[in-house]
């Protein structure tokens, strides 16, 4: 099963997503294909981790290390 993000978009009375060009070529979908759509929000940095106020570590410190470790990506 492929992942990709997309944003939602006003559609009419209704809401909808892109399907990048490149993500329907990989997996063979066709206009007028039925698929099957798995709906998250992505979530903030605040969602994931909560308010830091209560963190004993220092949280620039954090982020640094954070961001150090995105980058090895």
């Amino acid at each position: 099963m492929a992942e990709t993000q997309s944003t939602v978009k006003k559609w009419g009375s209704s809401l909808g997503v892109i399907i990048p060009s490149g993500l329907a070529r990989q997996e063979r979908i066709q206009e007028g294909d039925e698929v099957i759509i798995e709906i998250k929000k992505k979530k903030t940095i605040r969602e994931l981790f909560g308010s830091m106020k209560n963190l004993k570590i220092d949280s620039q410190r954090m982020k640094d290390e954070i961001r150090k470790e995105w980058s090895k990506w």
